[in-house]
């Protein structure tokens, strides 16, 4: 059988640049164990499968920014690591996950197929820059606090790497206490810039701290802005799934029940379709 085209950075790239269905950043916010990864996966290959989406399988090794002390964080970069690149290796798939540290970089670039900013340090130069610098997609999530035409200059630090294998990801603005909104016109604005942007349509649901200890979610509303998203022409869509969010060890109130996420991603391709004819 032929290796997976996906599963080389060019290859990947041009899966995710084509026009074309959307493509999906899905998985469990956090690696909970290291079987669940690879349940959550086998379920994900199948829909994606079927429906014809190129897929990335998401999941982070340490959820550095949390409510509290005693929140979930994860295993940790080391086992963590070891986890995704047996997914990688099982089901094919290319991995995305966060660095948080320029000293985290190149350990996960070894693993990773995909670097991920984490919102909140999108801002820091040396990570943007350095993430960019190993050659590999970087993934960069605009910040709760920044307007879509601040993000020009964020793109311009990874760029300036010569590395333009950059996407783009909104994931709402905050919005009073514990609430987050999304502006539409984020996308056209993030768009005009030159890279591919992503909807991240379950963290604009979470409601950061809104229980004190740690961060809340409207899930429901999923089914309303993903919709939307896809209407106002974003390439790609970021979901945290999980098969039990009440049980999830990390933002289960935000993440969408897999059971239901081939309905939505139907639904959405039909969306796309009429949207962009």
């Amino acid at each position: 059988m032929s290796p997976n085209p996906l599963l080389r950075t060019d290859g990947l790239w041009r899966a995710l640049t084509r026009k074309g269905p959307l493509f999906l950043i899905a998985g469990p916010c956090v690696i909970e164990s290291p079987a669940h990864p690879h349940r959550v996966a086998t379920r994900l290959k199948a829909i994606t499968r079927e429906l014809g989406i190129s897929w990335i399988f998401k999941a982070s090794y340490d959820k550095a920014n949390r409510s509290s002390l005693g929140s979930y964080r994860g295993p940790g970069i080391e086992r963590g690591l070891e986890i995704l690149a047996s997914v990688r290796e099982r089901h094919g798939v290319p991995i995305l996950t966060d660095v948080h540290e320029v000293a985290q970089v190149e350990q996960a670039a070894a693993v990773a197929d995909v670097l991920q900013i984490p919102a909140f340090l999108c801002r820091q130069t040396d990570l943007v820059r350095a993430a960019a610098a190993t050659g590999k997609i970087v993934n960069i999530k605009k910040g709760q606090f920044m307007s879509p035409w601040d993000m020009r200059g964020v793109l311009e630090k990874a760029a300036s790497t010569g590395n333009r294998r950059v996407l783009v990801t909104e994931r709402g603005f905050t919005f009073g206490y514990n609430n987050l909104v999304v502006d539409m016109r984020s996308f056209p604005v993030l768009r005009s810039f030159g890279f591919p942007v992503v909807f991240d349509v379950t963290h604009s649901v979470q409601r950061p701290g809104a229980f004190g200890d740690r961060s809340g979610g409207d899930a429901h509303f999923i089914d309303t802005l993903g919709p939307a998203g896809v209407a106002a022409g974003v390439a790609g869509l970021f979901m945290e799934v999980h098969e039990n969010p009440a049980r999830a060890l990390s933002d289960g109130p935000n993440a969408y029940r897999l059971s239901r996420l081939r309905a939505l991603l139907a639904r959405l391709l039909r969306i796309q379709k009429a949207a962009h004819a």
